[in-house]
């Protein structure tokens, strides 16, 4: 004999399921589900009452297709081993959450070809917003956007093109304000050591580079570029082929702190003084940079601040509303301490 609670296909509970159980139609359970006011409370605690003993959880992309309307943001961003990024996504997400929102996240390794087919992916979830990070990408991947119709944040950056909406700060302006600051304390040949290479790296790189070619102090050879993942044992490697150098550098500005954390434990084990012998920068303020021996001199940069915002700017996108400001800029700040 047939159990009547049991669903009658592959043991997915369906709407029908629910609405046989609870003796109403199926739109009946619809329209009940999503809190509509027309059904009559001791309708909607039936209907809820049945979809419980079922365990019948509603398919959001089914009512998506039905509707034309979503609950969930599509977010591409490059890696998750990087706490710059986690940081971002907890902001971001929690706060979509608390409206109602659910996230989609792909990781696109800093790959423009991964990026664009994690993106086509998404769009036939047919998401409520979408969220991207920089502005470097195919062409065929801003067109896809474009096409899309869908509302678009871009992370990481103040410099989208008009009618494109950004939250971020200026990486060219950061990356020039940690040379200067090591150029004020009196360092001359301050090198440049960056790992992965990724858009918003290279434009520190300018930054740090238009500070000293000011200064009249820019040399090609101050400049360590490694396209391999950031990690402490390259910074530690690093640390070691630069102190090597002939003539000597002073300083170093490494582009994430985890190179500049690897760095000074490198320091450490070789014995070689910090900032006495070489001052050392790195940049985001990871955690554990002010508990390094010395603490670590670093650039502060707002990753949760960036993620809230962000979320805040595509609620108000998705819902139809205008927005202050395209792109919105929450600045950094120089954390000063005694590796310089």
């Amino acid at each position: 004999m047939n159990n009547p609670l049991r669903p009658r296909a592959t043991g997915r509970v369906t709407l029908s399921d629910v609405a046989q159980l609870a003796g109403v139609s199926p739109i009946t359970v619809s329209r009940a589900l999503r809190g509509e006011r027309a059904v009559a409370p001791d309708l909607v605690a039936k209907v809820r009452a049945a979809a419980d003993t079922l365990g019948y959880v509603p398919n959001p992309a089914a009512r998506a297709l039905a509707s034309g309307q979503s609950s969930h943001v599509a977010v591409l961003i490059p890696m998750l081993s990087n706490a710059l990024f986690v940081d971002l996504l907890e902001a971001l997400q929690q706060t979509l959450r608390q409206a109602g929102f659910q996230t989609l996240i792909g990781i696109t390794h800093y790959d423009p070809s991964e990026e664009e087919s994690l993106l086509r992916e998404q769009l036939l979830h047919r998401p409520a917003g979408l969220i991207v990070t920089g502005l470097e990408r195919h062409d065929t991947t801003r067109q896809l956007i474009a096409q899309s119709g869908v509302p678009c944040v871009h992370l990481m950056t103040t410099e989208a093109p008009q009618g494109a909406h950004c939250v971020g700060f200026s990486q060219m302006d950061a990356g020039r304000d940690m040379a200067r600051h090591l150029i004020s304390k009196g360092y001359r040949r301050i090198a440049f050591a960056a790992a992965q290479l990724d858009p918003r790296t290279l434009q520190r790189l300018q930054g740090w580079r238009s500070a000293l070619q000011e200064a009249g102090l820019y040399d090609e050879v101050l400049e360590w570029l490694n396209p391999a993942p950031s990690s402490l044992g390259l910074g530690a490697r690093m640390f070691e082929q630069i102190m090597g150098q002939t003539p000597p550098v002073d300083a170093i500005f490494f582009c994430n702190d985890d190179l500049a954390q690897g760095a000074l434990l490198a320091a450490m084990r070789t014995g070689v003084a910090v900032p006495q012998r070489v001052a050392i920068a790195g940049f985001n303020d990871l955690t554990g940079s002010d508990q390094m021996v010395p603490p670590l001199t670093t650039v502060r940069t707002p990753r949760a601040e960036i993620g809230h915002a962000a979320a805040q700017m595509l609620i108000r996108l998705m819902q139809g509303d205008t927005v202050p400001s395209e792109a919105v800029n929450l600045g950094y700040a120089l954390q000063v301490r005694q590796s310089t």
